[in-house]
């Protein structure tokens, strides 16, 4: 009598047969992908110019596109509506000091400075614009996404509520006293500190 393999166990075969099943294999084809994605993106982040330059030409394709199909308005006022509400968010604090008592900023110059922390960072605020462009480009070749509108009333009311909104966050800034650019603050070097150092040192 022949000594079988025991009732409920798996030799390497059916192991093997198992791991390589259809589901396995795109789950592992998936994340490697989206690994090797993850892996491209994150060596963009310090290359801001770069970036800004490919968003860009993202734009400028999708301008393009829509102005030769002489459609897909629809789809452009959509894109505006989500754009928009990006900006808010890249030109807004992290902490609302409407909501939260917040840190301000410094006032005076004997302050300490706080630098201005954004709801939405850079990156994320640029990865979003190009992913959105990049979604209505593809959309631009489905024609259920074309609707008939009168592109001038759509365009109208996207610029009255640009116009309302940065208004609205103008004066938010204006209250709460915030820059969010980093442009003409003060910083301090080095030598300067060291300078004015020496100065204070008595003399012999």
């Amino acid at each position: 009598m022949e000594t079988g393999q025991p009732i409920g166990t798996l030799s390497g075969d059916d192991l093997s047969s198992l791991s390589s099943t259809p589901a396995t294999t795109l789950s592992r084809w998936s994340f490697a992908v989206t690994q090797r994605y993850q892996h491209f993106l994150d060596k963009t982040v310090p290359h801001i110019l770069y970036r800004w330059v490919a968003c860009l030409i993202v734009v400028l394709i999708y301008a393009i596109r829509v102005c030769l199909v002489q459609g897909f308005y629809i789809v452009t006022y959509g894109l505006g509506i989500y754009l928009l509400n990006l900006l808010i968010g890249f030109l807004s604090p992290q902490i609302d000091p409407e909501i939260h008592d917040g840190p301000t900023l410094p006032t005076r110059g004997s302050d300490e400075f706080r630098p201005f922390v954004r709801r939405l960072p850079e990156f994320k605020f640029w990865y979003s614009i190009t992913k959105a462009f990049c979604i209505a480009f593809v959309m631009t070749f489905l024609s259920v996404f074309d609707v008939p509108v009168f592109w001038p009333i759509l365009l109208t009311y996207w610029v009255m509520l640009f116009v309302l909104t940065m208004r609205r966050q103008i004066s938010h800034m204006i209250k709460y006293r915030y820059v969010p650019f980093s442009t003409g603050k003060q910083r301090y070097d080095g030598k300067k500190a060291s300078s004015t150092e020496s100065a204070d040192l008595p003399m012999d």
